[in-house]
Parts: C-alpha cells; structure tokens; sequence
C-alpha cells in the first residue's frame, strides 16, 4: 500500500479529460485542484451482460454493489474530513443516469471514454474472479446465479439502447487519494474485477468517519 504516482504521470493525467452525464468537458487537474481528493475509477456499468463472459458480469455486478456502498457516505463526513468523493467510469456520458438509477450514488461521476487516465495510471484489464482462498469482498454480497438473473434483466432485456456504450468491458479500475495540489498519497489498483478496496479502509485512508 506504499505505491504511490510520480509526479510526472500525475501531471500528465491532470490534463487529460473527463466528461459529466451531460458530456460536458473537464480536465481531471480542475477537478482535483478543488480540494483533496478520493478517486474512484470503475467501469461505468456492464449493460451487455448476456453477451459476455460471465467473469464480467459478475465483475460489473461487484463494481455496481461496490458504488452502493460508496453511496452510502454520509456528505457530513466528507465535509468535516475536507475531503470530495469522485467516481470515473470508462463507459460514455449517456450511460451514467443508468448507473446512478442501479447504484443510488448521487455524488459527482465523470466518464473517461477513452480510458485514457485509467492507462496513465497503470490500471489493468482482465476478466478474473476472486482466486481460490483469497477472502472476497464485503460488497460481494449476491450469489453469483442470482447475479447472473439480475444482470440478464438489467442488461441487453431491459437497456438494449446502452449496448456498446459501457466501455471496455475487461477495463479494471481503483482507488486513488489526492491532495489539492495534486500528490498522490494512496492508491490500489485492482487486480481482478471483485477487486476494490473496502469501502472502510479507503475511508480510513483518507481520514472520512464511515460508516
């Protein structure tokens, strides 16, 4: 957990850019330079679930339940920590209002369609589960068939129109906190797509009381 960015990478990706659900441009420099930082990077969801292998939608699931814990992050402990939550998805804008309607996150989400920062910052890609006798995360909540019913109806049965605008669909992410002048004081890429850091020890990380 010591890994950190040079600052070279971190200057490179502050100018590169993000986009809001209404496609509106932002460098992610403008957006870090607001205050510290927690940065999310999760594929914004997986909508061809019935068309892919099912490592992925059990990975899109996982990032899914993951973003409802994010959710659940009271404003109040962001604010007393002086500290701002952002989630980055590799999927395209229009995507996003599914995302916030399955995951109840509320708080800012940018998409960076060309994965251009998820690159940058050395995130991989694969369609890997949890390996044997590694402890799963405590987002991973769902049995895998029922992950598998519920991505069937939430996929190509109820959102065909977001086919092919989920982004990269082996695209793993992570999490990253930053200062407002833009040091990198913590980050954990995932390894495979149930992979994210608990939601406490982020929050631990950043200093945010949660739950």
């Amino acid at each position: 957990m010591a890994q950190t960015l040079e600052a070279s990478v971190i200057e490179d990706a502050k100018k590169l850019t993000v986009k809001d659900k209404e496609g509106k441009e932002y460098t992610f420099g403008s957006l870090l330079e607001k205050q510290d930082s927690i940065v999310v990077f999760i594929p914004n969801v997986c909508v061809t679930y019935f068309m892919t292998d099912m490592p992925r939608r059990l990975g899109s699931q996982s990032c899914q339940q993951y973003t409802r814990q994010l959710a659940g992050i009271s404003p109040d402990a962001l604010a007393k920590a002086n500290k701002q939550l952002l989630v980055i998805g590799c999927g395209e804008p229009d995507v996003m209002d599914f995302y916030i309607e399955a995951t109840g996150y509320k708080g800012p989400l940018y998409a960076d369609s060309s994965r251009a920062i998820f690159d940058k910052f050395g995130l991989i890609s694969n369609l890997k589960v949890t390996p044997d006798g590694e402890p799963k995360r405590s987002n991973l909540q769902a049995s895998r068939l029922n992950v598998f019913f519920t991505s069937f109806w939430r996929g190509p049965v109820k959102n065909a129109k977001y086919l092919g605008k989920e982004g990269k669909v082996s695209q793993l992410g992570g999490e990253f906190i930053f200062t407002k002048d833009g040091q990198c004081t913590f980050l954990w890429r995932m390894k495979h797509t149930e992979d994210h850091i608990e939601v406490a020890d982020l929050m631990r990380e950043a200093g945010v009381e949660y739950p």
